[in-house]
């Protein structure tokens, strides 16, 4: 579903994701780990087409995102770290807006967006303007959009950041729906404990090297992730 070749990416003399390669097949939940400044971001931002990078390739569903980017963000749910939203706009006129963008007819749009709103508990608030909303609203409003085209692949940078915890355990249950379906999610995330609960695959990035990567079993053996973390970060 996810395959990403040899990616480099240099901001200046500084190599902020050095030659990584991943390969996340359908119906996988994938997690990545690192520091702050290890890379996550940038490789996350250059899987969803909005950052380019100097060497490497990524292949969304088979598909070139050098080459097709178009038809790569076609099959991409996206939830960046900080939720940037049209706040002029209601919560709903934003969640027609995507609708409109992905191409999605009027009664299955209603419905995904009368799903999603009732499953995050928002939908009393659609009709407010998203600068009213909280974070931890914007961030289900985030998820909702991210849904609405059934993508392919969800690429997910910190989700659980600002949800309450009812919307943390929805948003879980949605991840493990979606890769029932075939779909696949790729996410990062701090929380180590809920990465070691909810993913079939980890990789650990540090300063922009990959460092450990496979099936979650694998990757920390009798130990803990937390523990095999901060082994690899050189931390005790």
């Amino acid at each position: 579903m996810l395959r990403i070749d040899g990616l480099t990416k240099s901001y200046g003399g500084k190599r902020a994701v050095d030659d990584l390669s991943l390969h996340i097949r359908p119906g996988e939940i994938y997690g990545f780990i690192g520091h702050n400044g290890a890379g996550k971001t940038t490789t996350i931002k250059a899987v969803c087409g909005l950052l380019q990078f100097d060497a490497g390739e990524i292949y969304v569903d088979g598909v070139s995102a050098r080459r097709s980017p178009l038809e790569c963000k076609r099959r991409i749910g996206y939830i960046p770290d900080n939720p940037d939203l049209y706040e002029f706009m209601s919560g709903i006129k934003f969640l027609n807006f995507i609708a409109d963008v992905f191409g999605i007819p009027s009664g299955e749009r209603q419905e995904r967006i009368r799903k999603y709103a009732d499953i995050f508990e928002l939908t009393g608030d659609l009709a407010q303007p998203v600068s009213a909303y909280s974070h931890g609203m914007k961030q289900k409003l985030t998820l909702i959009s991210a849904l609405i085209h059934e993508p392919r692949l969800m690429v997910m940078d910190e989700p659980f950041v600002g949800l309450d915890p009812k919307a943390s355990r929805a948003t879980k249950d949605i991840m493990r729906e979606r890769c029932a379906a075939g779909c696949s999610v790729f996410f990062s995330t701090h929380v180590l404990e809920v990465a070691e609960k909810l993913c079939d695959k980890v990789a650990i990035i540090k300063q922009g090297k990959l460092v450990a990567s496979g099936g979650m079993d694998e990757v920390k053996g009798d130990a803990s992730l937390e523990s095999v973390f901060f082994e690899l970060e050189g931390e005790s």
